[in-house]
């Protein structure tokens, strides 16, 4: 994704019709305006295969949601091909529908969006409030997902509702084994992305390549084994707060036994907000794992001038110091990369960079080929 697009406002992009045009930076003839709204992919009287199914918001397709395309699509080894629109609604692929495909059309994520506004603190309708984990626009479970050209979001902004002190508002939490994202975007402000499992003793592993993830605090995190590879982080500037910390990149809540947690690679982090502004990290030692050991890579990767080079990791809780934790860097650089007070920044070795690596990381899986 091209930097010089990137500042279009979040909330007027997802409130306009995907076909609206150039001018919100989307692809300067959508698919869905020349009659053919799936692309190289077929149609519903053109399949790809038995297994395929069409979305199209404009009726031309098998359905106009996601998510009736997900509950119909039961079983194993299913295609979405979805049709450039903002499909505003809530998705969920349970732990039945493995192996799972869905494909943005037009190859271009940002004219296929799926997003919605709820918080942790906003209210249900039969009572109580959805908490952070059930404001996911889109939750994904199954094991053996992948997802291409697509940018799943929460526009929910807190400016919009100062009675609600629950903020967090994920755009994507994913939990299953063998989950990746290929040219995808993650858009939201706390909590966008939730890299998780769907259990304590579950090693979910989950791959992004040259996916794009924005937000303010704790943007990315969770207990998942997650390899970011050539992916582009961007923290957003806070009119709210009159001082630095406005926020934290990521925020690994890794289990113990997991001998790996976040492995950031050949990536960047770029700032909406003022130099210094942000933390690259906190550790996350959730309730629920006490005994948690958050662990984070960051690698031969641009950490630009909004992070917070003489102290960027924090405490979430002085229970449990960043300093006890797996944190590590190697070969960065950039001005956020600056080794100023070199013990804030524990650096890898040689030997130890070497087993820092995606194929390591993910053992037997390779999501990286073909692609």
């Amino acid at each position: 994704m091209s930097s010089p697009l990137l500042p279009l406002s979040r909330r007027g992009f997802l409130r306009a019709s995907a076909g609206a045009g150039a001018a919100l930076g989307l692809a300067a003839v959508p698919a869905h305006a020349t009659g053919r709204p799936f692309g190289r992919y077929g149609s519903p009287e053109r399949r790809l295969s038995p297994e395929t199914l069409y979305v199209d918001p404009y009726g031309r397709g098998d359905f106009s949601t996601v998510q009736a395309a997900v509950t119909a699509a039961t079983g194993s080894g299913r295609t979405l091909v979805l049709a450039p629109g903002v499909y505003r609604e809530t998705v969920a692929l349970d732990t039945t529908r493995t192996e799972a495909t869905w494909i943005g059309a037009t190859e271009n994520p940002r004219d296929v969006v799926i997003v919605h506004d709820n918080a942790a603190g906003t209210p249900k309708p039969g009572g109580g409030t959805y908490g952070t984990t059930g404001s996911a626009t889109t939750t994904v479970q199954a094991d053996g997902f992948t997802a291409r050209w697509i940018t799943f979001a929460n526009d929910w902004l807190r400016a919009d509702h100062p009675d609600i002190s629950g903020t967090q508002a994920v755009a994507l939490k994913v939990q299953g084994d063998r989950s990746a994202f290929h040219h995808c975007r993650f858009l939201g402000h706390q909590d966008t992305l939730y890299a998780d499992s769907t259990s304590l003793g579950v090693h979910a592993r989950q791959y992004f390549a040259h996916c794009y993830a924005e937000g303010d605090v704790d943007f990315v995190f969770g207990r998942a084994r997650a390899v970011y590879e050539d992916c582009h982080f961007r923290t957003l500037d806070r009119t709210d707060l009159a001082a630095a910390p406005y926020g934290f990149v990521f925020a690994p809540s890794t289990a113990a036994a997991n001998p790996y947690g976040y492995l950031v690679t050949r990536s960047r982090v770029s700032s909406a907000a003022p130099d210094g502004a942000y933390k690259l990290a906190r550790p996350w030692v959730p309730s629920s794992d006490t005994t948690a050991r958050p662990s984070l890579v960051v690698r031969d990767s641009h950490l630009g001038p909004g992070i917070d080079a003489v102290a960027p990791y924090a405490n979430m809780s002085a229970s449990f110091p960043w300093q006890d934790q797996r944190f590590a860097e190697y070969r960065n650089s950039g001005p956020g990369a600056a080794l100023t007070v070199p013990e804030n920044r524990p650096q890898l070795t040689d030997e130890q960079a070497e087993s820092a690596t995606r194929e390591s990381c993910l053992g037997d899986w390779t999501p990286w080929r073909g692609c």
